[in-house]
């Protein structure tokens, strides 16, 4: 959490009735805080984990201030006591509680578990005290907004700050974020009716030529399909999530938005990245352009066989032995172990992950592919279970739309026990006798496989 980096910050005030909340953080648990502490909390002042309100009087306010405590770390948000740590009380207590209740659970994405206390003090007047855990980062508001707490500041994030947010977050948060910046008309509406109308086994022209007919809008399509975000009560935009610019995004903002999602692939000469490079490409747009762009630069250099070629194909009609051949022969590889691993690459990477983009390098008898995955969350053990078929995959939504033959992206027929890793690296050592290597450091998962 964000108040361990001020585990050394030590305070000028006299430390007999009066605590900042910073210091408490630090020093206390969370289970319930004491009226005592409380008001050696206020005595202390307005700090990043602390802040005042006479009142609840503005409800935009009270929320962009309760994303900013939760995307700071936590903290406390005290009603009844004004600026100049007066207390002032509340009269209508159930009232406001019902409101914060509202904002935590309606108006802050992902909703917020309100933890509220009433504390009636020797004067005769009653304040109120939300507690924000901060569990899920990055909070927004439901206009799509994103606040930070600087000392006693508020303000909206810049998108640095964003993006170190995310980078703190889960590596499953950011798939159903809302894309920064994007827009309903970022959307490729062919591409998302061609979907819908091979999962309704209907022509895509069927859904646009008929007049008399009220379709859905582009934007409720997306909604229904979990890929978009909105507050239809309050009368906002529909903004596409990272997952679904990234299945039906233009290419053109894939691109300019998600900058982080492309894929650069190399080949070299010899068996090592210090060898010279022979071509290297960066390829963008969505998910079925990456894959098809990545497929082609692979195809370009080495054999993808359905079935493992006799050694006649290998070597020629003629039977030439292949040391006498003025070119060397090109590395051969099973289809579907290639086409598992580029899929596994393009849906399961965390794009969360600063600097670490999406490689392929191709070398003269095997391939790898690196790919950005959180290490520090990741265990040993999880990343061991991999190899026999227990499920840590992310982005489960985009794995599952991208995979589904009505997207389109032309995959090789698969049955169940044709996915996955276990099969990836059994049909890789069965085809050239040398087992899958899987390695997981600096938050890099790396994939490397052998070709004939």
């Amino acid at each position: 959490m964000a108040r361990r980096r001020f585990r050394n910050t030590q305070r000028h005030e006299p430390q007999t009735e009066q605590r900042s909340a910073q210091e408490f953080f630090l020093s206390t648990p969370l289970p319930q805080i004491s009226r005592t502490e409380l008001l050696r909390l206020i005595r202390g002042g307005e700090d990043t984990y602390l802040e005042l309100k006479v009142q609840l009087s503005n409800s935009e306010k009270i929320t962009n201030g309760i994303c900013a405590l939760a995307n700071t770390g936590g903290g406390f948000m005290v009603f009844g006591v004004d600026d100049q740590l007066r207390v002032k009380g509340l009269e209508d207590l159930q009232s406001v509680q019902q409101e914060l209740v509202h904002i935590c659970r309606e108006e802050i994405v992902p909703p917020l578990v309100p933890f509220i206390g009433c504390y009636s003090l020797d004067n005769g007047r009653t304040i109120l005290a939300l507690e924000v855990r901060a569990r899920q980062r990055p909070y927004r508001t439901s206009d799509n907004r994103y606040y930070i707490r600087l000392g006693a500041e508020k303000r909206e994030a810049t998108p640095a700050e964003l993006s170190a947010l995310i980078d703190d977050s889960r590596p499953l948060a950011y798939e159903s974020l809302p894309a920064v910046g994007a827009i309903i008309d970022d959307v490729d509406e062919e591409a998302l009716w061609s979907f819908i109308a091979r999962i309704e086994g209907n022509s895509s022209d069927n859904f646009k030529s008929t007049r008399d007919v009220e379709y859905p809008a582009t934007g409720e399509v997306l909604e229904a399909l979990m890929l978009a975000t909105s507050n239809r009560e309050r009368g906002e935009v529909v903004v596409p999530t990272v997952a679904g610019l990234l299945l039906f995004g233009r290419d053109e903002a894939v691109t300019q938005l998600l900058p982080r999602a492309g894929v650069t692939l190399t080949r070299y000469e010899g068996e090592t990245v210090q060898t010279r490079i022979v071509e290297q490409q960066s390829v963008t747009g969505n998910m079925r352009a990456l894959y098809r762009q990545s497929l082609r630069f692979i195809e370009r250099y080495v054999d993808l066989w359905d079935a493992r070629p006799t050694k006649r194909a290998r070597v020629g009609e003629a039977g030439d032995v292949a040391d006498a051949e003025p070119v060397r022969p090109r590395a051969n590889y099973a289809r579907r172990v290639v086409v598992e691993a580029l899929v596994n690459a393009l849906t399961h990477r965390d794009l969360a992950v600063r600097e670490r983009p999406t490689q392929i390098h191709l070398f003269e008898s095997s391939m790898e592919i690196s790919n950005a995955r959180r290490s520090s969350n990741f265990s040993d053990r999880a990343a061991r279970a991999i190899r026999f078929g227990i499920p840590q995959a992310i982005n489960p939504l985009l794995a599952h739309v991208f995979t589904n033959p009505a997207y389109g992206a032309a995959l090789p027929p698969a049955t169940a026990d044709l996915r996955g890793l276990p099969m990836l690296m059994r049909e890789a050592q069965g085809w050239s006798g040398r087992r899958a290597e899987i390695y997981l450091d600096n938050d890099k998962f790396r994939l490397k496989i052998y070709g004939v």
